[in-house]
């Protein structure tokens, strides 16, 4: 059946060169976290409050059956693939080609493939919530619905450990991402050919990064938890430098980040990190980059402003933030989603200020000032 393992390679993971800038990252400990340990509780708190990004081990998610289903679905002709395209609309559900997104300001187009599962539509196969795929996912629903609830409990989890450290209520954020109404959470496997490989797409010619695969932004959703197979290519931009820095794979350690709404919602004491994607450094760059993303974000119909009436906490945060503090515009999760996706597709481009309305909280780089963790209790 197609998506089940089969013989094709293993992916071991090639070393970086130590001449490669990785940035380091706080290790969490999921278990740690379920049983309640504050420790592991503090040290979550000062990752989201920081950086933003963490390394999270020993979270019980196997991304082995997901990527089998993405390989078979990116082995399917392009003309199958694209009766299953996102469209310009705003929908992230679907298959997206290279080439269909901008990767920056000046119109360079991005050389990654997505097939992206609404959770709506894996949670409640054979009902069609948001739309259908491709038969390699379809026949394979089950393996794509086992992952994706994994994934989207073990993100709950967090968001539940992260409340009483806010002030929140408990049960705060599981009111907000609810499994009964639609949303943007999704699956993502992102296929990016090496050169040379089928697939490869010329690299533009307008200058900014060459070979990008998706340019620099925030996350759109809550938290986001990234599986590869060793190859690199995820960037980060400390807040208070302007040089990128590789996020180096460690073997069975997933890649986590605070998005835009948790950030809102966290008044600004979370971090949603400006990151980017770009070919991998050698001597991996001969190596296709194959990812797995599962992406937390909150029902569309959720409002998108900072949680001060729930928390002095939040309340005393939102209103030194110049970005969050301006959230309370009535907007939703799902407006916010929505917008930032159709902006960056080549088709809605009007110019640069296309590409600045598909960013998220925090645009610009360079108006960034070093942040310090703020206290977790």
């Amino acid at each position: 059946m197609p998506g089940l393992p089969s013989n094709r390679p293993s992916y071991p993971i090639v070393p970086f060169s130590d001449a490669t800038p990785t940035h380091p990252l706080l290790v969490v400990d999921f278990e740690e976290v379920k049983a309640g340990n504050q420790q592991a509780i503090d040290t979550l708190y000062k990752a989201c409050s920081s950086l933003g990004f963490f390394y999270l081990k020993n979270h019980g998610v196997d991304p082995d059956p997901v990527f089998a289903v993405g390989e078979d679905t990116f082995d399917l002709p392009e003309d199958e693939l694209m009766k299953f395209e996102q469209g310009d609309s705003g929908m992230s559900a679907g298959f997206k080609k290279a080439g269909l997104n901008n990767v920056d300001a000046a119109g360079n187009l991005d050389t990654a493939y997505f097939i992206n599962i609404a959770k709506d539509d894996a949670f409640h196969y054979p009902e069609v919530r948001q739309r259908t795929y491709p038969e390699t996912c379809m026949e394979n629903m089950g393996t794509l619905t086992n992952f994706a609830r994994t994934a989207d409990e073990v993100l709950q989890t967090l968001m539940d450990s992260l409340e009483a450290p806010l002030g929140l209520p408990a049960g705060t954020f599981r009111k907000l991402h609810p499994e009964d109404q639609l949303s943007g959470s999704e699956t993502r496997v992102i296929r990016k050919p090496a050169e040379g490989e089928a697939g490869h797409i010329g690299e533009g010619n307008k200058g900014g990064v060459k070979g990008a695969s998706i340019g620099a932004h925030t996350d759109f959703g809550s938290f986001s938890m990234l599986h590869g197979r060793g190859t690199g290519g995820l960037q980060v931009l400390p807040p208070g430098t302007t040089e990128w820095q590789y996020i180096k794979p460690l073997k069975g350690h997933a890649v986590c980040n605070v998005g835009d709404t948790l950030a809102v919602y966290s008044g600004g004491i979370f971090n949603s990190n400006i990151h980017r994607v770009v070919p991998p450094p050698p001597p991996q760059d001969i190596h296709t980059r194959w990812s797995l993303v599962y992406f937390i974000r909150p029902a569309f119909d959720a409002a998108l402003f900072p949680l001060s009436d729930l928390s002095p906490k939040i309340a005393e945060a939102a209103s030194q933030h110049p970005t969050i503090s301006k959230m309370d515009q009535g907007i939703t999760a799902g407006q916010w989603y929505k917008r930032r996706i159709a902006g960056q597709r080549v088709a809605n481009r009007k110019g640069p200020e296309s590409w600045a309305q598909s960013r998220g909280t925090e645009r610009e780089s360079s108006s960034r000032s070093s942040r310090e963790a703020p206290s977790c209790c």
